[in-house]
């Protein structure tokens, strides 16, 4: 029989067709051919791959509770409680984005001498909160029991003993969410080392207004104040503050005070130095439990523009980071946040992301060079706080 050139081509292409449809094999992949498929496929460079923090392994946490992790990554995009520019929503996608140089295999810390990705702790990213923009009272709540069901679940690394979390926000409010699930999980309050421009202790009568409305009382300049009167709070400490007062006199500073709180202005780290910085922060939070929460404002605005409420004449990066290093190894860190990066405000580097991924990259440093927490308070299912462990387990 004869074929036409032409009529081949057509059979040819019809064959090619039929074959690129074939099924694979119903055989699953041996253990040899997964293992020459990650070594080809399995590696990220530092700019490709799925945006996590640092790379780290994505988990929808909130949907599994069997997903056990010693810190989780997790993200409050809400930012309905800012007085000032919005924005912070979009602060958990920026911060990531601007982790992607902290890959797990070139990721020693040299200041701490760590690798936190690649030492005893199972970190994961568990990615954002869905948080209502619409209801500020629903917002908190959902925040609430998020944080609370992800800090209820046991260790990956010991059972006995609750995980961390580490928050990238969003705006500051998230906080009282924060502290309400961390009592509950411990069973007591703790201290609070808060960088930031501001106070963030104000009552909400700061906010003057004929219209009354309790949901007003929540917002990102007086969540401390609530964490306060729900006795959410130890002894704590302001770093870098710069803010201007209400009024006409030092009544801000007054209320502060009464509330627990000891201040660290800005201006001191020209008189004392980082190192008076760090131990003047120690002397009051020394073998502490603490919740660090920090505000990228603490850091001038000529060098982390995105943020919501800029004050000038803040602390440079390199002043921050030193102070982070010394307080980290001296204090026992059981969660932080990372709020108010305003992306829409940050210049086409990236700085202010950069900034707070760097952060928060020192502050994990720190957490998993001192090794699990000491000893926690678990809440059981009975609602009674019960002793779960008593010094560092070797791991």
């Amino acid at each position: 029989m004869h074929i036409k050139p032409f009529s081949l081509l057509l059979l040819l292409q019809s064959v090619s067709l039929i074959q690129s449809h074939t099924p694979p094999s119903d055989s699953p992949p041996t253990p040899e051919i997964l293992q020459e498929l990650k070594a080809k496929w399995g590696t990220d460079y530092v700019f490709s791959g799925i945006s996590t923090f640092a790379h780290l392994p994505h988990k929808q946490c909130l949907l599994d509770p069997s997903i056990n992790y010693d810190i989780a990554i997790i993200g409050a995009p809400f930012d309905t409680a800012v007085s000032y520019r919005p924005g912070a929503r979009f602060g958990p996608r920026a911060i990531r984005g601007a982790s992607a140089r902290q890959i797990s295999m070139s990721a020693f810390n040299p200041a701490q001498g760590i690798n936190p990705y690649l030492d005893w702790a199972q970190i994961l990213d568990c990615g954002d909160i869905p948080i209502s923009p619409f209801d500020n009272n629903l917002a908190l709540r959902q925040m609430t029991e998020a944080f609370s069901g992800l800090l209820s679940r046991p260790a990956a690394s010991n059972s006995g003993l609750p995980p961390r979390l580490v928050t990238l926000g969003g705006d500051h409010s998230i906080a009282l969410a924060a502290l309400r699930a961390l009592k509950k999980v411990h069973g007591e309050p703790v201290s609070v080392l808060h960088f930031d421009a501001h106070l963030d202790t104000w009552p909400p009568s700061r906010y003057p207004s004929a219209w009354k409305s309790d949901q007003a009382a929540f917002t990102h300049g007086t969540m401390f104040h609530l964490a306060s009167e729900e006795g959410l709070l130890l002894p704590s400490v302001h770093a870098g503050i710069r803010t201007r007062l209400s009024g006409t006199d030092y009544g801000d500073w007054e209320h502060d005070e009464e509330h627990g709180w000891m201040r660290i202005v800005t201006d001191e780290i020209d008189d004392i130095g980082v190192s008076g910085v760090i131990e003047k922060i120690l002397g009051r939070l020394r073998g502490k439990r603490v919740y660090l929460s920090f505000d990228i404002d603490v850091i001038d605005p000529g060098l982390a523009p995105g943020t919501g409420t800029p004050e000038i004449g803040g602390w440079t990066t390199r002043e921050v980071l030193r102070i982070i290093r010394g307080v980290v190894k001296e204090v026992e860190v059981v969660g932080m946040d990372m709020v108010e990066v305003a992306p829409a405000y940050d210049g086409p580097g990236e700085v202010t992301a950069l900034a707070a991924a760097q952060v928060v990259y020192e502050v994990l440093s720190g957490m998993v060079k001192k090794g699990p927490l000491e000893r926690v308070d678990r809440v059981t299912e009975a609602g009674k706080a019960e002793k779960v462990a008593t010094g560092k387990d070797e791991l």
